[in-house]
């Protein structure tokens, strides 16, 4: 009955104008997205039955099999998996961090390794602490003050930045490549500031890397609450020690997939569009916004074409990307096999910010055809969704860019974004059901007029 629905609902619009038709169509997109909670209950099994899923667990190789099922259960076109190898790094079960000061006492503060990090040994490190804001500051200390002590990387998120991306951006590297700059001075750990603006007693971890020809030293991350206390009672007490112990560990690669699913062209199935997000998640959390979000947005708009009728000229692919968070070879691999296949890929989504409120898009092509993509906010603005700018992309998409692919991002409402991002309460109740869905739907009417209007 309900295909007969829609084959009458096409037939009626196929006699109004163009632009009617669109307008018709793209509010049974959002209708659709809005009254279904087959997306929402999708993230939820996701996000409580693959908890951990960092890349080489059997949290993540769940999370392979439930999408590719679901994408089974569709009736697509076609569902399959593209093997990789990834590096498999063990958190271990011990993550202690306790300030021990003759002045003021001891303090337990709330850490979590940072990813790739090696660990301590079972006793662990007991040593003097020295903070500091920048590898500047660390540079004129010298190996004369830092050898031996733990640094303690202390600069936070300007929080007045509006573009929370930004801010971001302009503390990481702290994270990234302070362990590596430590130890040039002969560190015996490091202690970093969570990458966050929220002001908690939750640590937010994320990768780090270590430079070739430096010894590994232990990385961990505190959380800001943490790094607060720390950095108050050294300046009460210069000379406390901070007693780590982390038992992470790295094992030999081993064996994962990236899952895609298709909905075939009708007219130029060798033009792919692709939307995708990546469906590793650190393993301290449940990884609902960072991305569970954007795979389940991804897999919906392939639902939603299904369910609506809409045949598209191109082939529109979904794909789960493996392994952004660690070294990112799924996005390595699919491109890889891109090139290899002589795949044309027309356009490509990215949606890694969240499962918030949706803002706009970001675009990164030529100015050719840049010009029409920007074009299509008119039709977005009845759901408020009007922020249409230069600039997009992602990190699993980037490599197809030496393609000429256009790149584009969902760009949701940031301001939340770093709450959660990394953290252990990224969990599926931090998700909101319409914000999630107007990312969804968004996402398919996008992709529905630049496939019509080959933009």
């Amino acid at each position: 009955m309900r295909k007969t629905i829609v084959l009458l609902l096409l037939g009626v619009s196929a006699l109004l104008p163009a632009q009617e038709q669109d307008s018709m169509l793209i509010r049974r997109i959002f209708n659709e997205a809005l009254t279904s909670r087959e997306a929402y209950e999708n993230l939820r099994w996701l996000c409580k039955n693959t908890k951990g899923r960092i890349a080489g667990t059997p949290e993540a190789a769940a999370a392979v099999e439930f999408t590719r099922q679901v994408m089974l259960d569709m009736g697509l076109d076609t569902v399959y998996i593209q093997e990789l190898m990834v590096k498999r790094w063990v958190r271990g079960d011990v993550e202690f961090a306790r300030v021990i000061s003759s002045r003021l006492g001891s303090e337990d503060l709330s850490v979590t390794g940072l990813g790739t990090s090696v660990g301590t040994d079972e006793r662990g490190i007991l040593a003097n602490v020295i903070e500091v804001r920048s590898f500047e500051e660390l540079d004129k200390l010298g190996e004369k003050r830092i050898r031996g002590r733990i640094v303690f990387f202390n600069r936070p998120m300007d929080p007045t930045l509006i573009n929370v991306f930004r801010a971001y951006g302009e503390a990481v590297d702290q994270r990234v490549n302070g362990a590596s700059e430590a130890a040039r001075y002969g560190a015996s750990a490091v202690i970093v500031r969570s990458v966050t603006t929220a002001i908690d007693d939750n640590p937010h971890t994320g990768v780090m890397d270590y430079d070739e020809g430096i010894p590994r030293i232990p990385a961990v991350c505190v959380s800001t609450m943490g790094a607060n206390l720390l950095s108050a009672w050294l300046k009460q007490d210069p000379e406390l020690k901070l007693h780590l112990i982390s038992n992470c560990r790295t094992y030999p690669d081993v064996m994962s997939y990236n899952v895609i699913g298709e909905i075939r062209g009708s007219t130029r199935p060798d033009e792919i569009i692709t939307v995708g997000g990546h469906l590793d998640a650190w393993d301290i959390g449940e990884g609902a916004h960072d991305d569970g979000a954007g795979c389940i947005q991804s897999i919906e708009v392939l639902r939603l074409y299904k369910v609506l009728g809409i045949r598209p000229k191109r082939t529109v692919r979904a794909v789960m990307f493996m392994d952004e968070e660690i070294a990112q070879r799924g996005a390595e691999k699919y491109a890889e096999l891109a090139k290899l296949n002589h795949e044309k890929h027309y356009v490509s989504l990215e949606s890694d910010r969240g499962g918030f409120m949706p803002r706009g898009f970001g675009f990164s092509t030529e100015d050719d055809r840049l010009e029409g993509l920007l074009g299509l906010e008119d039709y977005f603005k009845p759901y408020g969704i009007t922020e249409f700018t230069r600039g997009g992309g992602g990190v699993d998409i980037n490599p197809l860019k030496e393609s000429g692919t256009v790149l584009i991002s969902l760009v949701p409402d940031m301001q939340r974004y770093g709450d959660y991002h990394h953290s252990p309460i990224d969990t599926f109740e931090q998700v909101n059901i319409r914000e999630l869905q107007f990312g969804s739907a968004s996402i398919a009417v996008l992709i529905y007029l630049i496939d019509k209007y080959d933009l």
